[in-house]
């Protein structure tokens, strides 16, 4: 029989859990990586566009993909254009940002396949007689350490021709040059810390299910039990 059984700390670490899955995930998608070098705005661009600012723009790199300014535009909301610049694996700029990009994807699919179970826990707690809530925090753990390695290798890609084109001659491996990091990649670093946050938290959420206090109201033949 399926017991649904609720605590505040298992609550919290399956939304935690979902929370880091989803912020990894759209870090590695986005371009704002790398902030590049100001680029001014061309006077026929400012006559073409009514009420857009002349202030120079600043294009953006990520792993895969970047966003850049489209001139002759004629309306400013559509000015900029972002996608991939990769077409395949092989086309990404560094053979670092590959090796990152590796070590982010396997992560992340670690941690989206720990969020999906977690949504699970609430009615089955154990499998083979193995804590769901300790096999998933180790798989955090791991995940955790395969994003800590690929945002270690990530600046040393920093030196590839297409950082330059971005960030100037004076970019290099561990060097930003006039680049600055994006919002990015500081989301890639809070989440891979969250990440060993919900790795130890996995514990507290699996004493949480399992306390006497739980097996007593199962005793009692009580299906749902929510206990805070």
């Amino acid at each position: 029989m399926c017991h649904v059984i609720v605590t505040c700390r298992s609550m919290l670490w399956t939304l935690l859990s979902i929370v880091v899955a989803f912020a990894e995930l759209i870090a590695f998608m986005s371009a704002d990586w790398l902030i590049g070098k100001a680029k001014p705005v061309s006077s026929e661009d400012i006559d073409n566009r009514t009420g857009g600012s002349q202030e120079p723009y600043h294009p953006t790199l990520g792993i895969y993909g970047r966003c850049t300014r489209i001139s002759h535009m004629q309306v400013s909301r559509r000015d900029t254009l972002c996608g991939p610049y990769a077409e395949n694996f092989n086309e990404i700029a560094s053979g670092f940002w590959q090796a990152t990009a590796i070590f982010l994807a396997v992560g992340i699919m670690i941690l989206c396949a720990v969020a999906f179970v977690s949504v699970f826990t609430m009615c089955v707690q154990s499998v083979m007689k193995k804590s769901i809530f300790n096999v998933c925090g180790l798989l955090q753990g791991i995940a955790g350490l395969f994003l800590i390695l690929g945002l270690m290798l990530y600046p040393a890609g920093w030196g590839c021709q297409k950082a330059i084109s971005y960030c100037g001659h004076y970019a290099s491996a561990y060097k930003l040059g006039d680049c600055s990091l994006g919002w990015a990649f500081y989301t890639a670093i809070g989440g891979t810390g969250l990440t060993f946050i919900c790795a130890v938290f996995s514990a507290q959420a699996e004493i949480a299910t399992s306390s006497d206090k739980v097996q007593e109201e199962i005793e009692e033949g009580k299906n749902l039990i929510c206990l805070l």
